[in-house]
C-alpha cells in the first residue's frame, strides 16, 4: 500500500514512491520484487518519466500492453472475466452519467465514438475489483458520485497544487464503497 494525500503535488508522489521502493528494497529476498509492471499503453512521456524514475532503483519497469490496439484490448479484458468500475471521467468527454458504471460490453457499445474505450486520452478512469489476476474478488460496489475540481501539478511545480489563476476543470468521481 501507498498512501498518496489528496490533494497531493508531484513532489509529494514521488516522495511517497521512493519511501515505497525503498521499504521493498528492505524486504527479505524471497518477498521483493525485481520489476515494476505499468499499464501504460501509448504515452510516451509518461513511460519516459516512469524509467527516468526507476532508473538505478535496481528495480526494472516493464510495460506488457504498450502498443496494444485498445478495441481489442478492452473486449480481451471483459472476455477474461475482468471487473472494473467507472471510478473518475472528463464529462467534456464522456457524459458524467457513466461515473460509477460497470466497465463491460454495454459501456463500450454506449461510449461516443471518440472515446478511447481503456479510455488512454484521459476520458476516464477505472478501479479493477476482479479478474484472473485475483485470488479472489474485492467485495466493492460503485458508491455515492461527486464532482470536484481536477487538483494537479506540473512536474515542475513542486508543492504548487494549482499552476495557474484559471478556474480548474471538474471531474466526476464515483466511490468505490465495500459491500
Amino acid at each position: 500500500q501507498i498512501p498518496i494525500p489528496y490533494p497531493c503535488s508531484n513532489k509529494i508522489y514521488e516522495e511517497a514512491m521512493r519511501k515505497f521502493l525503498t521499504e521493498v528494497e528492505a524486504l527479505p529476498n524471497d518477498l521483493t520484487a525485481s520489476h515494476f509492471a505499468f499499464g501504460d499503453l501509448f504515452l510516451e512521456d509518461i513511460r519516459a518519466y516512469r524509467e527516468e524514475k526507476l532508473n538505478g532503483t535496481g528495480f526494472t519497469p516493464i510495460f506488457p500492453v504498450w502498443g496494444e490496439e485498445t478495441t481489442l484490448l478492452a473486449q480481451e479484458m471483459i472476455d477474461s472475466g475482468l471487473r472494473a468500475i467507472i471510478t473518475a471521467l472528463n464529462p467534456t468527454k464522456v457524459p458524467a452519467d457513466f461515473a460509477g458504471r460497470w466497465f463491460d460490453a454495454q459501456l463500450l457499445a454506449d461510449l461516443p465514438e471518440d472515446v478511447d474505450p481503456l479510455g488512454e486520452n484521459g476520458e476516464f478512469h477505472t478501479c479493477v475489483i476482479d479478474g484472473p489476476m485475483f485470488s479472489s474478488p474485492v467485495a466493492a460496489k460503485p458508491g455515492e458520485i461527486v464532482h470536484r475540481e481536477i487538483v494537479s501539478a506540473s512536474k515542475d511545480d513542486d508543492d504548487k497544487i494549482h499552476a495557474s489563476n484559471t478556474t480548474p476543470p471538474t471531474y466526476v468521481y464515483a466511490d468505490v464503497v465495500p459491500l
